[in-house]
């Protein structure tokens, strides 16, 4: 007999069902995979030997759980995958308004109607996809909203006195009975309604507008908060923090490649770009270090985080850029360039905090700060370091693409030059190629404009060559001919 298709108390019981609380059924079902060695939380990357492992150990121990970090650090996204932790149903008394468990009720209309109907009860099937919810802490969140209240229209259609238990509208948080419920930026509930948790987390009972109920609640609290919150906005009170189980620190990504899977995984692109735009690694790599060099930035608010979705915004907006370079020109294919970049300032801009320097500067100014730190940053890990400082009879690795700027040759690279003519311009500046021959032999053909271009752009960083902004693109001289040009 499959239990599922069961739909009375009686028939549960003889198939066998016993009741299991949802702390337990999350370690179940946590230990059954592990057996399996099979992932437990799947498309959450760089947590594998940090955050995730502390998240199994809190639901092993049975744990409610806060998750404190930055944000953009995918604790949404782990408290949303733990539904994957319950069993696919479980039974309800068919009309409970808290999911009473048929052979353990809680409420009094679970109660009376199993006393009256005994096995024929009635009963239904909750599948885990409906065993969460979520609440965002706002400060205007009441007792009421997340507890329940005393419902007027109820006792007055039921004919009821406000002293009788019936007259109660439920919240949130019991409607939740037996589920993953979720409480976002904790640190913004006011710390009345903070109170209000204290038993509800220790002894399971609430208490609505005099009504004292010993309501035995089911519950997986999971809770997410920013650290900064504590100071800025508000604070979760000692007491609160002393019940619940768990503490477990996020964080962002420590490596390029890590960042990279991310915004891969979470851009959302139209196949038609995905497939008509080409994107060198080192594109892709240089986007994700604007993220790295902003959460070291003099001008960004470190404390306030630079969220994943920064780099995940950006890349969108890098293969937009392309895309519509690409259909202005005619052109059924592309790749993208350096000067694409300029086209991510929008999506920077709204993704960090800035200090009172920051502001001085201009949020936009600050975007192109982080895209030129970004590109000194990586240009190490593939050309030799170019030095601040040389002495005349010192010779480098540069010297031949300085040398022929210092011919008085204009070189320009317009937005909208279509592929043949961007690659055709590069190619004008010959001692490049032989730089990517000596240093970058085996690059990829369709990598090698990017990194031309990536070059003449370290170059100007590091004040070999002079960067100049035109109406439609931008142009490179040597230094000495844009200090003539100034004077």
């Amino acid at each position: 007999m499959d239990i599922q298709n069961t739909n009375t108390l009686g028939a549960l019981k003889a198939a066998g069902y016993t009741y299991k609380g949802i702390k337990e059924e999350l370690r179940s079902n946590l230990i059954q995979l592990k057996k399996e060695n099979q992932e437990t939380f799947t498309g959450v990357h760089g947590y594998e030997k940090t955050v995730i492992p502390q998240l199994e150990r809190a639901i092993l121990s049975k744990h409610n759980i806060n998750l404190l970090g930055l944000r953009g650090q995918a604790k949404t996204r782990l408290a949303r995958q733990m539904i994957n932790l319950l069993d696919e149903y479980i039974p309800v008394v068919a009309g409970s308004e808290i999911n009473d468990d048929p052979l353990k009720p809680i409420s009094r209309f679970a109660k009376e109607l199993i006393a009256e109907q005994g096995d024929k009860t009635p009963i239904t099937w909750l599948h885990r996809s409906e065993r969460f919810a979520e609440k965002l802490a706002t400060p205007d969140v009441t007792v009421a909203d997340i507890i329940g209240d005393i419902d007027p229209i109820k006792a007055a259609n039921l004919k009821l006195s406000y002293a009788d238990d019936r007259v109660i509208h439920y919240g949130m948080i019991p409607r939740a009975n037996r589920c993953i419920f979720v409480i976002n930026e904790l640190p913004d509930l006011q710390a009345r309604i903070q109170v209000a948790l204290f038993n509800i987390l220790q002894e399971g009972d609430i208490q609505i507008r005099g009504f004292k109920l010993r309501f035995d609640l089911d519950m997986q609290f999971v809770f997410t908060a920013n650290p900064e919150d504590y100071t800025n906005r508000g604070s979760i009170i000692t007491p609160l923090k002393d019940r619940i189980g768990s503490q477990i620190l996020t964080h962002y990504p420590d490596s390029i490649e890590i960042a990279k899977t991310i915004t891969q995984q979470e851009a959302k692109l139209e196949a038609a770009q995905s497939e008509t735009i080409y994107v060198p690694e080192l594109a892709k790599n240089l986007l994700e270090q604007i993220g790295f060099e902003a959460r070291e930035s003099e001008y960004v608010d470190v404390k306030s985080g630079v969220s994943a979705r920064l780099s995940i915004s950006a890349y969108e907006n890098l293969m937009s850029t392309a895309e519509l370079r690409m259909l202005t020109s005619g052109e059924s294919s592309t790749a993208i360039r350096l000067s694409d970049f300029m086209g991510i300032i929008p999506a920077i801009n709204g993704k960090i905090e800035l200090v009172y320097e920051g502001e001085q500067e201009g949020a936009a100014t600050v975007a192109e700060i982080l895209l030129k730190d970004a590109v000194k940053t990586l240009f190490d890990d593939y050309f030799p370091t170019i030095e601040k400082l040389t002495r005349k009879t010192d010779t480098t690795p540069y010297d031949d693409i300085v040398k022929w700027f210092l011919q008085g040759t204009d070189f320009e690279l317009a937005n909208d030059l279509t592929n043949k003519e961007y690659e055709q311009q590069l190619n004008y500046i010959e001692p490049l190629a032989a730089l990517l021959t000596e240093y970058q032999p085996d690059l990829n053909p369709k990598d090698v404009p990017f990194f031309k271009e990536f070059v003449l752009w370290a170059l100007a960083e590091y004040k070999k060559l002079s960067k100049v902004e035109l109406s439609e693109g931008y142009g490179f001289k040597d230094t000495f001919e844009s200090f003539i040009d100034g004077i």
